[in-house]
């Protein structure tokens, strides 16, 4: 079964708003065995609005538009998807009967354009929302389901869950969507695939998709079927074969990010971390402490970005910096050991680097990043040249940072062995 996915709104055609019921949505349908095959932003427009419905409502068997059910004269999607399907529109007089007693709920009258709301399509189910003026609609015209629900997402998703969802259930099939998803660091995209792809070719009915991302690399397996059994013993089969090719490259075995790997790591030692940071300007940091829970292993940080700052706060001595310079090994290391030092923490992490665009030389050209880790067994300090712009080097240089972290618990403190840097 195939679905299509149109959200209705000029603003979410400016930088300003992002469709996000889109995503929401698409993980619904996708658990109910629905495979969302398009989805398309359509401004506030009528012909380019007549032109969308029309291609969508002709090739996906169910549409679902979301947004242009308002009371004001650009909210164009019930008038279009009625006309498009040959029925009248018909003023409902139990919806009448709700906006009024929604709008006498907040001591204000209702203005008699509220009553666009009111008009459904012949043969349409009103889907009644108790969250706002615009009643969603279900629409079954021939071998389609349509479904028109209003666009703020505290509206949308109740009235998915309970009166889209029942319909739907009603229609599909036994198959089913199952799923995995490993999340790779260290490797760029083409490195993953190059690892991966004899492996996944071997298996024409699951769907594999590799999706880069910053600091990581995404790795999706999909498979529709009835046969659960058979789904899932390919499924782990394919994954057994992925964590050989990858071997500790593989961080996650589902979608979170690497900070929550390393939170869950950190409570489950009960240890501590502090950060230190010069180049990454606290991004560590930040990327520590949005996890809920981060007090309970994130002791404090610095960032230290001048000379003196260095020498103040973690007794990184003068003389070492003058000698060796800011972005060198032996700073990153003074750095990780005198923050870890002076709050008593489990791990300390230092990082010096040259983020860009400028300060580069031809010994340390710009993405120069040392980052060190120290540890109750030791200190270990890594060297990076990192690419892209400023943002990235940032990024890409804590992504580091958390991985070393990881990779400690990995091999208990031990040597590992050597790794390529990431490129993506």
């Amino acid at each position: 079964m195939i679905a299509e996915i149109v959200a209705v709104g000029s603003e979410m055609l400016t930088p300003f708003r992002q469709d996000t019921n889109s995503l929401y949505l698409t993980g619904q349908l996708n658990e109910l065995g629905v495979n969302v095959a398009f989805k398309t932003v359509v401004g506030d427009n009528r012909e380019h609005l007549v032109s969308t419905a029309r291609t969508a409502i002709s090739r996906s068997d169910v549409v679902i538009f979301m947004g242009g059910l308002g009371p004001t004269e650009d909210d164009l999607t019930r008038e279009t998807v009625a006309d498009l399907l040959g029925r009248r529109l018909q003023r409902n007089e139990d919806v009448v009967r709700h906006i009024e007693a929604r709008f006498r709920s907040f001591k204000r009258d209702m203005p008699a354009v509220n009553l666009r709301q009111a008009m459904v399509p012949e043969g349409a189910e009103v889907l009644e929302n108790p969250r706002g003026t615009a009643p969603g609609l279900w629409i079954e015209d021939k071998a389609r389901m349509i479904a028109l629900l209003p666009g703020p997402p505290r509206e949308l998703k109740p009235l998915f869950i309970e009166q889209v969802l029942p319909r739907l259930h009603r229609h599909i099939s036994g198959v089913r969507m199952f799923s995995r998803e490993l999340r790779v660091t260290g490797l760029g995209e083409s490195h993953v695939e190059e690892r991966i792809r004899p492996i996944y070719t071997r298996y024409p009915n699951i769907n594999t998709t590799i999706l880069a991302a910053p600091g990581e690399v995404q790795v999706h397996l999909r498979a529709w079927t009835e046969d659960a059994t058979q789904a899932e013993t390919t499924l782990e089969e394919i994954v057994r074969s992925f964590e050989l090719a990858l071997g500790d490259r593989i961080f996650a075995h589902k979608g979170v990010p690497l900070e929550e790997v390393i939170a869950e790591l950190l409570t489950a030692h009960r240890a501590t971390i502090a950060t230190a940071e010069s180049c990454t300007g606290g991004l560590l940091a930040e990327r520590l402490t949005r996890i809920p829970g981060s007090s309970n292993y994130f002791l404090g940080g610095v960032v230290s970005y001048s000379n003196e700052r260095k020498t103040a706060w973690t007794e990184v001595p003068a003389e070492m910096i003058a000698a060796k310079g800011a972005v060198s090994a032996e700073v990153a290391v003074a750095l990780a050991e005198g923050i870890r030092r002076s709050v008593g923490s489990t791990f300390g992490v230092g990082i010096t680097g040259i983020a860009g665009p400028g300060g580069g030389s031809e010994e340390k050209p710009v993405g120069t990043v040392y980052i060190a880790l120290a540890a109750p067994s030791g200190t270990k300090e890594r060297l990076v040249h990192l690419p892209g712009d400023r943002e990235m080097i940032r990024f890409h240089a804590s992504q580091l940072a958390l991985d070393m972290v990881r990779v400690h618990y990995l091999y208990d403190g031990k040597p590992q062995p050597r790794r390529v840097h990431p490129t993506n």
